[in-house]
């Protein structure tokens, strides 16, 4: 920051230049006194002559005999205030006394101040504290050269804030950045300061924490950092991390940004280990490529298997956008064998309406995500997607093409069928809601080749059109519709006797109605509207001979409140179910009449059918009772910080539970939550899940969840850990379990220490913390993203 005199500053008296002084106003040769300016030193009201005061002069009280000198602009004038202020014209001026230096960018106090005019040069000694913004430092002694901007400090104490990235400028293209909350404040000494130019500062044996002064848990301590705010960018040389006064990392040279952005450099390592890798470390560097494109390259050294190299990529234009991750892991020690992954993401705006896209994965082996993956949405992937498609939306029409292929991962203890590849599948659908006479239109139709090694292959037409007219008033409505289900197959590989041309169309007809009662009710002293709104659905669907049509992708659909009310009881369109059946539902809600927003939600709901089920899947028994489970569910909010969320299944035919599902939320405030849920259906799945996060004591926090199935009797998935939040730092200790295979599980051990606005240290189980324990919140949470954390 420079600073200069502004020519308004005051008038010559008996040859000295006299700015202000305590006390009394000065007045001399008869001239005024000089004017105090109250704004400058905080005073509410002028200042009376009565009381002493500090003074500072705003314009010039008195005319001096000289010609006047020339304006200078407010943005470059400089305010003095102080005790005593004396010096010598165009030589020197001296403040000495509870010294205020103001200039449009920044404040200067000090106990004694010295300008020099000639050198445009202040020296300031004493309890000297330099502010800017809301930077400050302070020190015994400061030298600068205003116009210059080059002098120094010694022994410089600061304290400055980091502030959010810059707004994307309109028309520019950048990645993503990490949101920065509120500006993060850091703090630290050295033993010198040399300001080098404008914006160049180097500090000599610093220090800096986001720590509290006097509580400096952890700090970094350099032998030199040189910030440099032009581009926006700091270097460091002889970097230590100390925690608790302990040393844990050394960096002997380093970059950092100045303004939150990304910079190339290497990122913070991380550590941990599992039963199928053993210890772990990886060690990122981070490609700032330019501000739409980026790269990091992490190789991660496994004791038991080797070193693996993991990169990912990322870009953004305004048309694309895309991503990929390769992992290649030479000569696994486990299994003797070269170990790969990847996965490519791109979307493409080709022209208005018209967009591609592709997604392409794959592994080396079908043990990949087993031995190599803690994440359990990867362990449990059966089949990865290869696909690209092309896409056309036209208001109210739509079309697309696709080729999509898999590759299936096989558990040999519960192998799985490979799915048919789609090469290609052409889709197209349509809906104009305003043909004359209120009437509505719909079309849905799709060409599709399937192909596999082993079984059936062939195409398949199908044309759905579809005309309905709904009827609808504030508390009744209607829906009748009709359409035609017209499905054409060219076969290849069909059984001897089979033929490979067959036609299907199926009519169908459907009436949806149903009515909507209110009333104003009271809950928990709060004024809230409940509904009661009966439903009934008719569906009739004759039956046609489709035995012989092969199963592509057509599969039993879940049976729930969605596909009560659905048309076809299966997914696909080799099987269109038969039907002369009447679902009947009742739903109730609970609603703020303000928000509109829905408190809670209870509904129950049958199906009934008419005549006995004809049309089914290879292996399926046909139905023949005359109406299905009971269904029954309710959610919501019964309490402040409770939620709940339950459904049933219950077979009145044979006076049976089939399915059931029980969950519960308490969250009174972010950083404490407890979960509870219970999860049954009958002769398959029995599961308990508990999972919390709550505050213990002194800044301790527990996290896990216990995931245990009592039909097989194992742990799905365990985690369990400590939290511990001192303020500027966070301490995470986190064991994890899963379930990889039918009989085999991994073990992981996270360990991270995160030192608030600087790094992570260790491996990181956030994102394993959150997808595990619903309600996670992270304790502490940095006010801005870590110098050194995850791009």
């Amino acid at each position: 920051m420079g600073f200069r005199l502004g020519a308004h500053m005051g008038a010559r008296l008996g040859g000295w230049l006299v700015i202000g002084v305590a006390g009394t106003a000065i007045a001399a040769d008869g001239l005024p006194p000089l004017r105090v300016d109250p704004a400058l030193i905080g005073a509410p009201n002028p200042v009376k002559p009565a009381k002493p005061a500090s003074v500072a002069v705003e314009q010039p009280a008195v005319k001096p005999a000289a010609a006047p000198a020339e304006a200078v602009p407010a943005d470059q004038a400089t305010y003095i205030v102080a005790d005593a202020i004396t010096g010598q014209t165009d030589v020197e001026t001296i403040a000495t006394g509870k010294v205020v230096l103001r200039k449009a960018d920044g404040i200067v106090n000090a106990d004694r101040l010295v300008y020099r005019q000639a050198e445009d040069a202040t020296e300031a000694t004493g309890d000297v504290r330099l502010r800017r913004e809301e930077d400050t430092i302070a020190g015994p002694h400061l030298f600068l050269k205003n116009t210059d901007k080059q002098g120094y400090f010694e022994q410089p104490e600061y304290s400055i804030k980091r502030l959010p990235p810059p707004k994307k400028k309109p028309g520019q293209v950048q990645l993503p950045t990490p949101v920065a909350r509120e500006p993060i404040t850091g703090s630290g000494a050295a033993s010198w300061l040399d300001f080098e130019g404008d914006g160049l500062y180097r500090f000599k044996q610093a220090t800096y924490s986001t720590c509290e002064p006097g509580r400096r848990d952890w700090y970094v301590q350099a032998d030199e950092m040189a910030l440099d705010y032009n581009t926006e960018t700091g270097t460091a040389t002889g970097s230590k991390v100390y925690f608790k006064d302990t040393p844990i990392l050394y960096w002997p040279w380093m970059t950092f940004p100045l303004n939150n952005k990304r910079k190339s450099g290497l990122l913070a390592p991380t550590f941990g280990s599992s039963s199928t890798s053993g210890l772990e470390l990886t060690l990122p560097w981070y490609w700032n490529i330019a501000e739409n494109m980026d790269a990091t390259i992490a190789p991660r050294v496994m004791t038991k298997r080797g070193i693996q190299l993991n990169t990912e990529f990322r870009y953004l234009a305004p048309s694309f956008k895309g991503q990929t991750r390769l992992e290649y892991l030479p000569n696994d020690q486990l299994k003797s064998a070269n170990r790969y992954a990847y996965a490519v993401l791109h979307d493409h705006t080709l022209a208005p309406g018209l967009t591609g896209n592709l997604n392409l994965n794959g592994v080396s082996d079908d043990q990949y995500f087993d031995d190599l993956s803690s994440k359990v949405h990867m362990v449990s992937q059966a089949n990865l997607l290869r696909q690209g498609s092309v896409t056309y939306g036209a208001g109210w029409w739509n079309a697309a093409a696709l080729v999509q292929s898999l590759q299936t991962l096989q558990d040999p203890k519960a192998p799985i069928g490979r799915p048919y590849y789609r090469v290609p599948q052409l889709t197209a659908s349509a809906v104009r809601p305003d043909l004359p006479g209120g009437l509505s239109f719909a079309f849905s139709g799709e060409y599709v080749w399937f192909d596999h090694p082993t079984l059936v292959t062939g195409q398949r037409l199908a044309l759905y059109p579809q005309f309905s007219l709904p009827i609808q008033t504030a508390a009744f409505y209607a829906t009748p519709k009709f359409g035609l289900h017209s499905t054409r197959y060219n076969l290849q590989d069909q059984a001897i006797g089979v033929p490979d041309r067959q036609t299907r169309n199926v009519p169908i007809f459907s009436i949806d109605s149903g009515l909507v009662f209110e009333r104003d009710v009271n809950w928990l002293s709060r004024s809230l509207v409940q509904t009661l709104e009966p439903r009934l659905y008719y569906l009739n669907v004759p039956s046609r001979q489709q035995s012989e049509i092969p199963v592509f992708d057509s599969a039993l659909m879940d049976f729930n409140f969605a596909q009560i009310f659905g048309e076809n009881r299966y997914g696909g369109n080799d099987r269109i179910g038969d039907a002369n059946q009447l679902t009947s539902a009742l739903v109730s809600r609970l609603v703020d009449p303000e928000s509109g927003g829905e408190l809670m939600r209870g509904a129950v709901g049958q199906r009934f059918y008419f005549r006995d089920q004809a049309v089914t899947l290879p292996g399926e028994a046909p139905r023949t009772s005359r109406r299905t489970d009971f269904l029954a569910a309710f959610s919501g909010r019964i309490a402040p910080g409770v939620h709940v969320d339950t459904g049933w299944q219950y077979d009145p035919n044979f006076n049976r539970t089939e399915r059931f599902n029980a969950g519960g939320r308490y969250q009174p405030e972010p950083g404490k939550v407890l979960n509870a849920s219970y999860r049954y259906t009958r002769d398959q799945f029995r599961q308990v899940d508990l999972s919390g996060q709550w505050p213990i004591a002194g800044g301790w926090h527990g996290v896990g969840r216990y995931n245990y199935s009592i039909l097989e009797r194992r742990l799905v998935e365990g985690v369990a850990g400590l939290e511990y939040d001192g303020g500027c730092w966070v301490a995470r200790v986190v064991l994890h379990r899963l379930a990889t295979t039918a009989d085999k599980s991994s073990t992981s051990f996270f360990v991270q220490l995160e030192l608030n606005g600087l790094a992570r240290i260790g491996s990181n189980p956030l994102d394993m913390l959150k997808r595990n324990v619903v309600g996670y919140g992270v304790i502490s949470q940095p006010t801005a993203d870590p110098v050194f954390g995850d791009h």
